[in-house]
């Protein structure tokens, strides 16, 4: 390309405008995550707020700029600069609870963002999909906890290949870890006779709360909390005692499970927890020979449900035998298969969360990143 070439602002901009968000969040210059253009000669130069995104993620949004703002005729050079984000100012008053009952997320000590992963029913693959969203989360360059909620069943243990029990420091619990995720489950917790206990909806919530302010978690970007399925007592008194960002709701694509799956949506909703969006889990099987995906329950049901209920549809998991085998060996798929179709899509996933957790925090989206690249996360 010639260098003599005029270069305009506009011009710029509206090759970044090309780079759209998951989600359905806009893009780079509508969230505003472009500034300070400078054009000089054929030199190309701005700064895109992505505050404490990892080093993996800005490098795809520094290539994916690059190819986009190369395109301009007369560009020669493209520079792009990350600025720190603002630091922190000191000490802010607890953040008023939410009208349902749910209290803020800063009654969680550096904890920026909880996200619940709930079901209406069991058996969906809630866990599943909690464990491989955490393990995304931190391979996508985050500081992530996983709080295994789910006191009746806890399978994080197993998931994430961790048997041991916690140590305490300064009357603090503190977290195992595995897989990069900071870990914390009543299954740490319980041995013998204990994990027969009959619990009550009151005796959850309390475990829950303790679990969250006992235990030492540190600075995390994302904790993400496996609830117990259902709707019963025990999860109206998780929802409101947790500090909850967001809920991503788990179903599957048969019709009971979408009209189970309604009533979880519903009961977030009534607790004024935002609904983050919906996981289609299980929606088809991907033949391991040649790759093609076919429904197990009805087609599209969980995206249908989805667009019914005007949620967002997070992504859909294939059905693949050797999803369950990571679990039950301790390591997730993301990281037991990270080229598999089904590790892409749970990849995909999380940063559809991420990009909707920015929605709701609306002001937030330059702390975070300001959400993934569409072309970051096709496969």
């Amino acid at each position: 390309m010639s260098d003599t070439t005029p270069i305009a602002e506009a011009d710029v901009l509206a090759a970044l405008a090309r780079i759209q968000l998951p989600g359905g969040g806009g893009d780079l210059v509508s969230r505003r995550l472009v500034q300070n253009v400078k054009i000089c000669d054929g030199h190309v130069a701005f700064e895109l707020l992505l505050g404490n995104a990892g080093p993996e993620l800005k490098k795809s949004y520094e290539e994916a700029c690059r190819t986009a703002v190369s395109q301009v005729p007369g560009v020669t050079t493209v520079n792009v600069r990350f600025p720190a984000p603002a630091p922190q100012s000191t000490p802010q008053a607890a953040p008023a609870a939410r009208p349902g009952g749910a209290p803020a997320t800063g009654l969680v000590p550096g904890v920026k963002y909880i996200v619940a992963v709930g079901s209406g029913k069991g058996g969906v693959g809630k866990s599943t999909v909690a464990a491989n969203l955490a393990v995304s989360l931190a391979l996508d360059g985050f500081r992530v906890g996983l709080l295994d909620a789910d006191v009746y069943g806890p399978s994080v243990p197993m998931m994430m290949g961790v048997q041991e029990m916690p140590a305490h420091e300064n009357g603090k619990l503190i977290p195992l870890e595995s897989h990069g995720v900071k870990l914390m489950s009543l299954g740490f917790l319980m041995t013998g006779d204990q994990q027969y206990v009959i619990w009550r909806g009151p005796m959850v919530g309390s475990a829950i709360k303790q679990m969250l302010s006992d235990c030492a978690w540190g600075e995390l970007d994302y904790l993400v909390v496996d609830l117990p399925p259902g709707t019963g007592d025990a999860q109206l008194t998780l929802a409101q005692s947790v500090p909850i960002t967001g809920a991503v709701v788990v179903m599957t694509s048969q019709d009971v499970a979408v009209s189970i799956a309604l009533k979880a949506v519903g009961m977030f909703q009534k607790l004024n927890v935002p609904v983050l969006g919906v996981v289609g889990n299980m929606d088809n099987f991907a033949c391991p020979c040649c790759g093609t995906q076919t429904p197990i329950f009805s087609r599209g049901g969980s995206e249908h449900a989805a667009a019914q209920m005007g949620l967002p549809f997070l992504g859909s998991i294939p059905l693949d035998p050797a999803t369950v085998e990571h679990g039950d060996t301790g390591a997730p798929t993301v990281v037991a298969a990270p080229d598999s179709v089904q590790a892409q899509a749970f990849r995909q996933v999380a940063r559809n969360v991420v990009a909707q957790v920015e929605e709701e925090t609306a002001g937030g989206v330059e702390d975070a990143f300001g959400g993934l690249l569409n072309r970051f996360g096709q496969g």
